[in-house]
């Protein structure tokens, strides 16, 4: 099921263009005084281009706050966010916005998808903001990959979770983007369409050498990673390369009763 770059198991370290992207001693606190959470607590990882991740951890480790400061939808309260060789922290408003928009997908626990657009105006909404023609073959293959070419006149109301779940992972890999970030993909959705979602992403490292990162706490979802990061309480603890959903439950219950 898995597969991976050449050398990625060699001792050499990549090179920085072989980072999609990365973390760099980042922490994110909120609240003050009697208040303050420590969320992220100096986390550094690295993700390598055209590799599947996964991120998991017990409730409350950081791990949705982790794949938002990557993603650009949260800022961190110290240290550096880099998605290929742009640093996060410099840009403008503007500049976030535009790389989010090119750069990143997003496949999302809700779909967020609009209810009054039809499944093909809502994989391209993206594009469409930004005044960018679809790749006309690179849509057509991720579209029939996805098995969504006899849906795309169709609107979300009319479409099951799984279908709605395969239009957001559409929309996220219709612009190409260098990365693709997933919080929670499959949670809302029965095991069959969760399958789907997943053998989705799979195919998108494998197939189209796209980065997925996603965050789960489902280690059959994990199991489909090239690796898997464990985080507790704001820190990595631990990592798994070739992982299986049973090697994931095994360190997930060491982890939780530690």
């Amino acid at each position: 099921m898995t597969s991976h770059a050449v050398g990625t198991d060699t001792a050499e370290p990549a090179a920085p263009t072989d980072v999609a992207a990365r973390a760099i001693d980042l922490s994110k606190v909120y609240g003050a005084g009697d208040t303050l959470v420590t969320a992220l607590d100096g986390v550094s990882v690295e993700f390598g281009k055209g590799e599947f991740t996964a991120i998991m951890g017990p409730s409350g480790s950081g791990k949705s706050t982790l794949m938002h400061c990557l993603a650009g939808l949260d800022s961190a309260s110290s240290g550096s966010v880099r998605i290929g060789d742009t640093d996060l922290p410099g840009l403008s408003d503007k500049q976030m916005t535009r790389l989010r928009r090119d750069r990143i997908g997003f496949v999302f626990q809700a779909f967020n998808l609009v209810p009054t657009l039809t499944a093909l105006e809502n994989i391209t909404l993206p594009l469409d903001i930004a005044g960018r023609k679809p790749d006309q073959d690179w849509l057509d293959t991720v579209l029939k990959r996805l098995g969504l070419t006899d849906r795309l006149t169709h609107r979300p109301s009319e479409l099951s979770g799984g279908q709605q779940q395969r239009v957001a992972c559409a929309r996220a890999l219709a612009g190409k983007p260098e990365i693709v970030f997933g919080d929670e993909p499959t949670g809302n959705l029965d095991s069959r369409a969760s399958e789907e979602v997943l053998n989705i992403l799979r195919a998108a490292v494998d197939e189209f050498g796209q980065t997925v990162v996603i965050v789960t706490h489902e280690p059959h979802a994990a199991g489909y990673a090239d690796r898997v990061i464990f985080l507790a309480d704001g820190k990595i603890v631990d990592e798994l390369r070739d992982p299986t959903s049973e090697s994931v439950l095994d360190k997930m219950k060491s982890l939780e009763q530690a």
